[in-house]
Formats: C-alpha cells, sequence, structure tokens
C-alpha cells in the first residue's frame, strides 16, 4: 500500500490533504522521512507504524479504542447539552467514523468502548450477545440485604414484561453497590436501584466480559484496545 493510501485508511484527511501532508515533509516511516506519497509498504495491521509531526501512529484496518468517559459528556456526534465524548479523541478517528459501542450516560463515568468496525458494534450492542457489564453505583441511602436480594431475585421496571434480575450485586460499602447485569436497557441499572426502594447518585462502569478498565488509565484518556483485551470482552471475569 503507498504512502498517500495509508494516512488516508488511517484518517488523516482526503487523499489531497494526505498527500500535502507528505509532500510537506511531515510524514515518517522509521527514522526516515518519506516525501514519496507513492512510496509503497508493506502493511502488516497493528505492526507498521508511522509518523505524522512527530506522533506516532500504528497502522490498523480497523481501530477498537478503551476510553476513560469521565462525567459531563455525551456518547453522541450532536450532543445536545454536554460536551461529546469524541472531543476526547484524536480528530482521526472521527475521520474514521469511529463510533460508540453502546452508551453511557452524560453523568455515568468509566469504560467505554469505540470502534468503526462496523461489525464489531453491532455484535457487542445486540440484545442477544450475553455479556456481563460490571457497574459501581453510590446510592444516596444505605445498602441493605434485603436490598441486594431484591436485586439478584429481579425487579420489575416500568414498560419491561418480567422482572430483570442483576447477574450479581454486592456492597462495596454503606453507599457503594457493585452491581452486574446483562441487558443494556436504558437507564436499566439507575432504575433497578430505584426499584428496590434507593437512589443511584453516581454511576461507573468498571468491566465489560473480562475486560476491566485499567486503573492507569486517567479520566478523559484512551488507549488502544490490543488483541488480549478483544479476546477478554467475550470472556468471563476470573476470580
Amino acid at each position: 500500500m503507498n504512502l498517500e493510501s495509508i494516512l488516508f485508511t488511517q484518517g488523516f484527511g482526503s487523499r489531497r490533504q494526505c498527500r500535502a501532508l507528505i509532500a510537506d515533509a511531515r510524514v515518517a516511516v522509521g527514522e526516515t522521512v518519506c516525501t514519496d506519497a507513492d512510496a509503497d509498504f508493506l502493511m502488516t495491521d497493528g505492526a507498521f507504524s508511522f509518523t505524522v509531526d512527530g506522533v506516532e501512529w500504528p497502522y490498523c484496518e480497523h481501530a477498537y479504542l478503551l476510553l476513560n468517559k469521565p462525567a459531563g459528556y455525551e456518547c453522541s456526534r450532536d450532543p445536545q447539552h454536554h460536551l461529546s465524548v469524541f472531543s476526547l479523541l484524536p480528530p482521526q478517528f472521527a475521520e474514521r467514523g469511529v463510533q460508540c459501542v453502546g452508551r453511557l450516560d452524560q453523568d455515568t463515568t468509566g469504560l467505554l468502548l469505540l470502534s468503526d468496525d462496523g461489525k464489531f458494534v453491532h455484535r457487542f450492542t445486540s440484545p442477544k450477545r450475553k455479556v456481563p457489564k460490571l457497574y459501581v453505583a453510590t446510592t444516596r441511602h444505605p445498602l441493605d440485604d434485603t436490598q441486594l436480594a431484591a436485586l439478584r431475585d429481579g425487579v420489575l421496571l416500568h414498560g419491561e414484561p418480567k422482572p430483570i434480575a442483576a447477574v450479581a450485586a454486592e456492597a462495596r460499602g454503606e453507599h457503594s453497590l457493585a452491581l452486574s447485569v446483562m441487558e443494556g436497557k436504558y437507564h436499566q441499572v439507575k432504575r433497578m436501584i430505584a426499584a428496590v426502594g434507593n437512589r443511584c447518585e453516581a454511576l461507573h462502569r468498571e468491566r465489560i466480559g473480562g475486560l476491566a478498565l485499567p486503573a492507569s488509565l486517567a479520566p478523559g484518556a484512551w488507549q488502544w484496545l490490543d488483541q488480549t483485551g478483544l479476546d477478554a470482552l467475550g470472556s468471563l471475569p476470573s476470580g
């Protein structure tokens, strides 16, 4: 694949813009600045990298990203009342058509996946895909065993035909609840907590399947999701 096409597929603008970046000596492969837009390179997904203006980029046929979403951001390209989560990412990802894999409310924080792989997005947002998601909720009122038991046994939410049960529910403190659910219904965790007579004051997603939010990833920061992370999505957490 020639260098112009590499930059184009990775979201660095139109073909003309990519050619201009190369002609202006702003692109390097390895330690060598390359000004030939037609120079060919052997592509290996994730192994080939280049730099633009000194910033290194790995070539990836599809982008798989993990973002530590902070509060006050909407999972939309056209936000209504808050900033968009896409403003936290380099503009190249918008050019590539990266989208959220499911959504988190503007006030919900934690693990958010994004990708430009349509099949991947569909697979992990489909109701048929049974992958547990672990949330940690801060509650207004103290938790008790009755509330935890009700969450595990199932609560009936307005508009739902049958009760929805948590995969697991345990207290992490007097006002802290770890709740694991399979579904991704609208405001589900908040509604479940309300259904047992409490109120969710803050909500954070810690894990999807066997993939946990890295403790080292600061709020608002993102990282590439490697094959190990992708494999962990479909596995159950250990321990």
